[in-house]
């Protein structure tokens, strides 16, 4: 039977990467070669507040924040190879969070060399490399609390014999290997990785040692040869390098960038990853050829369907999009839920209307939301405000009753993850209803269109039904003729109004990709 050391050794390893290494990354870099993918960095307590989230969509696993953040995704895929990295500075908090991801996963690392202020100020990643009896407990702590291998990544330290005490602490505790980065803490990519102190530590202790810091050096797959020979190491873990082009693990060569990007995007929108950080990967990968019209044109973007755009990929998202809601109406039909838009008239004669309708961010690239446009038209024509009735499960999931006007009530049959989440849905069928313009993206989904041609022919039929959906639009239409005419440009103008209560936001998230390619996201 193998050992869990046997996992590490003799391997080419995706390093963990601030927002770099999520699933569509990792599933690329195995594409291309990798043995072993590390995950970015996660906190601890952002583990623990996640909820686990089994996704029939795309078939993966979800760790999900009651905002609707993923914290954490993965699928079966890379199950074998994948490698969850993990912040601590608490040996129990430590445990509860690996407890939580192991059986995802084939292994859990510590980070103990992050440099970043936010991580040693949190008393993490390099702040640790100081505190040994720490690093001690909080690893002795996970080999025995843990049915999957342990290690750790440290940086070096400027006496070689502390560096030694604290590696020889660290194979005291049974964990599998170490991942070295042969660079202080205190300095960054320009400086010169410290090749030789690695080769002392790989000499030093018997379980396997990862070299990493080499991307400098590291510009085709036989520099990764040359890079394991000069530090005597085991394996080798690549961050910029691979960043940069995936390729790199290919015995063959690395392929051409723009195939690869291609790749990267295709990978994301089967993933249904999101936009953001699609964005910043694709850029990442562009930091040298940014004035190719392709990455000045990302620059640009604000959705993965603009991505798609830019990179001929259009018809590709489309049809995966379309495919994702034919399976989302296979789902629910499993799941008992109907696909048919239902309205009632219940006591004091308020009206409800039940449409199977899902609000998706990604859909609303403008920053221009369903309650917006709602509060909007309702102040226009002059009937008060919505009142917003968000009822929550035991499960942590949510589901909206939106009333308008005292009269009529809007909703879905789905529960979401958020508060948020419902709220929006719910004036998503609000405006599906009163046939105003939402701010979503121009391509329309099958899911909204199907709602569309259901509720028509539900406000066309001879039966109660159809009656009581010509009166919802005659009680909340009834005023607004002497508007109608006009209404789009008047929300356009005032949908104008609400971006400019946040511009001073998006100017933030527009320049931030300029920058980040300056970033060092190695952990």
């Amino acid at each position: 039977m193998a050992s869990t050391q046997d996992f590490y050794k003799d391997k080419l390893i995706l390093a963990p990467m601030v927002r770099v290494g999520t699933l569509p990354m990792r599933l690329l870099a195995l594409r291309y070669g990798a043995d072993i993918v590390y995950c970015e960095e996660i906190i601890d307590f952002k583990i623990l507040n996640a909820s686990k989230v089994e996704n029939e969509l795309i078939g993966t696993v979800d760790f999900v924040l009651s905002d609707d953040t993923v914290v954490f995704r993965t699928c079966p895929q890379e199950k074998d190879k994948l490698v969850f990295q993990l912040g601590t500075s608490n040996a129990k908090r430590a445990l509860k969070a690996a407890q939580k991801i192991q059986d995802y996963v084939s292994g859990v690392d510590v980070n103990m060399g992050c440099p970043k202020e936010f991580s040693i100020k949190g008393g993490m990643g390099a702040a640790l490399l100081t505190q040994p009896e720490k690093v001690k407990e909080i690893l002795t702590t996970l080999v025995k609390g843990l049915n999957v291998p342990v290690t750790c990544k440290i940086r070096i330290l400027p006496k070689m014999e502390d560096m030694l005490n604290l590696v020889k602490t660290i194979e005291s505790t049974g964990v599998s290997a170490i991942a070295v980065h042969g660079r202080y803490k205190e300095e960054r990519p320009r400086h010169t990785n410290h090749d030789d102190v690695i080769k002392v530590i790989a000499q030093h202790i018997g379980i396997p040692v990862i070299a990493n810091g080499g991307s400098g050096v590291i510009k085709q797959f036989s520099d990764i040869q040359a890079f394991r020979g000069s530090t005597g190491a085991s394996s080798v873990m690549i961050a910029r390098a691979a960043e940069w082009n995936p390729t790199i693990f290919r015995p063959e060569g690395k392929l051409p960038l723009m195939d690869v990007v291609r790749e990267y995007i295709k990978v994301a929108i089967d993933y249904d990853n999101n936009y953001t950080n699609t964005k910043y990967c694709v850029l990442q990968m562009m930091h040298a050829d940014m004035d190719i019209e392709e990455g000045l044109k990302t620059l640009s973007t604000d959705s993965l369907q603009d991505i798609s755009e830019v990179w001929g990929l259009l018809d590709y998202y489309t049809e995966t999009r379309s495919k994702f809601e034919k399976k989302r109406a296979e789902i629910n039909t499993l799941n008992n839920l109907t696909e048919d838009v239902q309205i009632s008239k219940g006591d004091s004669d308020l009206i409800t209307i039940n449409m199977p309708l899902k609000f998706v961010k990604r859909d609303f690239p403008t920053k221009i939301s369903p309650k917006q446009r709602l509060f909007e038209w309702l102040r226009r024509t002059q009937q008060g405000k919505p009142v917003y009735d968000t009822a929550e499960r035991e499960d942590r999931n949510f589901n909206c009753v939106l009333t308008v006007n005292n009269k009529v009530k809007f909703t879905t049959p789905y529960w979401e993850k958020s508060k948020q989440l419902a709220e929006q849905a719910s004036a998503t069928v609000a405006t599906t209803v009163l046939d105003i313009g939402d701010g979503r993206a121009q391509v329309v989904t099958p899911q909204l269109e199907n709602c569309r041609t259901k509720w028509r022919q539900l406000f066309t039929c001879q039966n109660c039904d159809g009656e009581l959906a010509q009166n919802v639009v005659k009680i909340l239409k009834c005023d607004t003729a002497d508007v109608d005419s006009g209404s789009e440009n008047g929300l356009k103008n005032e949908t104008e109004i609400s971006l400019n209560t946040k511009r001073k936001d998006d100017e933030i998230e527009d320049d931030r990709p300029q920058k980040i390619c300056k970033q060092d996201t190695d952990t």
